[in-house]
């Protein structure tokens, strides 16, 4: 999710999962996730790190709702800091956040990248990089070259060019009215229990859960944003 705030306009999770896990592949879309949410993008990244990120350690006691809160009700990092320093909650000594934020607004970005090439697998490089130097298990290291391998001989660039993308088939799945209820700019989301999938009356906006809000960057962002279209993955 540490794509939307370094800038990237769309976000697809669960697009690679394995096919057993019947995960629903969602759309994100930052815009419509600002509008939604009622913040400009630099509250945005203030947000995700406050809430926790995996580039410094998060205030204990603070997740996605309180962070969305407090966000709303100071603006930014720095007013919520000093409006903590006269609560319960302990600011981390030294905490990166400035640093942080300026990380999300601008990152080191490789220019200059030649095209992929779809080559053979580097299997000396693989272990030396992942085990030697990273930990990894060598044996596991082994297995996901061969799998890598048998994959590349199974699917050569000649044959994914024969590839062509496949319509959805009219009547593949079933959607139902919505039961949500949308917060004002002061409020939190509220859902209520929903099954399968559910649409709103405004384009372009389509969730597939019935679980609440929850935002937390730290471990993913695990419940749904205002904003965002699901379909079932194949």
């Amino acid at each position: 999710m540490d794509s939307l705030t370094f800038g990237a306009r769309r976000f697809l999770r669960h697009l690679t999962d394995l096919g057993y896990k019947k995960s629903l592949v969602t759309e994100f879309e930052v815009s419509k996730v600002l509008e939604e949410l009622g913040l400009t993008m630099d509250q945005f990244i203030d947000l995700c790190i406050l809430s926790g990120c995996d580039y410094c350690e998060n205030i204990k006691g603070i997740g996605g709702q309180r962070a969305l809160k407090l966000i709303r009700q100071h603006g930014c990092i720095e007013e919520v800091v000093q409006n903590l320093k006269q609560t319960r909650f302990s600011v981390p000594e030294d905490w990166p956040y400035q640093e942080v934020r300026t990380l999300f607004k601008q990152p080191n970005v490789c220019t200059g990248i030649p095209d992929f090439m779809w080559t053979s697998p580097d299997s000396q490089g693989l272990m030396d990089f992942l085990s030697t130097e990273n930990s990894f298990s060598p044996d596991r290291v082994a297995k996901a070259v061969e799998k890598i391998t048998v994959a590349r001989d199974k699917y050569s660039p000649e044959r994914l060019k024969l590839l062509t993308p496949v319509a959805s088939l009219p009547g593949s799945h079933t959607e139902k009215e919505p039961t949500c209820i949308l917060g004002s700019p002061g409020q939190g989301l509220k859902i209520r229990s929903a099954p399968q999938v559910c649409k709103s009356s405004s384009s372009g906006f389509r969730y597939a859960s019935s679980k609440p809000f929850m935002l937390d960057m730290q471990s993913g962002f695990h419940g749904r944003p205002y904003a965002f279209s699901s379909f079932s993955s194949l």
